[in-house]
């Protein structure tokens, strides 16, 4: 199953530039058709807005986006770019503009639908969906830091951290990465600390926040 990257919420964020209102929202989006239902509900909302405009990325699928009636590769264009430069597919951006009476010109508009487009994406977060392996580590507190930080290295995360006598830690690990993980662990800890693999899972798991 091949792994990409998706937002980690909906989120929605907002600017005034030039008097102009700009409001950015995300979403993920498994399908065109959701998509699309997205796009109408903020045409519906926003019916008085001076532009709705849009672009979405489906994995597997269609690329799509509209200026809605703002100059040709002013508006869809940087809001797709957006997206594309952040690499997350699923996924569906509206951004809503209530015109405010002064003209931004063509590097203006750029400027601003692509901010509305980056603020809602960096408020949503970028999740990495792919096949992970779920380990369970029971370890000395002497172990703790050291063990966290190696997770981090081998493009894990920590899922969950229990306290106790020892310190459990239940991680997520990129299948393709888990063995090379579990050899580090037993190199580190002289075999001290042991992986129970807990099963694996193809989800979507936060890495950008």
């Amino acid at each position: 199953m091949e792994a990409y990257k998706v937002p980690s919420r909906d989120s929605e964020s907002e600017f005034v530039e030039k008097k102009s209102r700009f409001i950015g929202r995300i979403w993920g989006t498994d399908s065109e058709e959701e998509a699309l239902e997205r796009i109408k509900a903020m045409r519906q909302q926003h019916w008085d807005a001076t532009h709705n405009v849009y672009a979405y990325i489906i994995h597997g699928g269609p690329t799509r986006f509209t200026d809605d009636g703002e100059p040709s590769g002013t508006a869809g264009m940087p809001v797709l770019e957006v997206l594309r430069g952040a690499g997350v597919e699923n996924v569906c951006c509206v951004v809503t503009r209530y015109f405010g009476g002064t003209l931004l010109g063509t590097g203006g508009l750029v400027r601003a639908y692509g901010k509305a487009a980056r603020d809602a994406l960096n408020e949503a977060g970028i999740s990495l969906k792919q096949l992970w392996k779920r380990l369970d580590l029971i370890l000395p507190y002497s172990f703790y830091e050291r063990l966290r930080q190696e997770v981090e290295r081998s493009g894990g995360v920590v899922a969950d951290t229990e306290y106790g006598a020892d310190v459990c830690l239940h991680v997520l690990l990129p299948a393709d990465r888990s063995a090379a993980f579990e050899a580090r662990v037993t190199d580190l800890t002289r075999g001290n600390v042991a992986c129970v693999e807990a099963g694996e899972e193809f989800r979507a798991v936060p890495v950008e926040e």
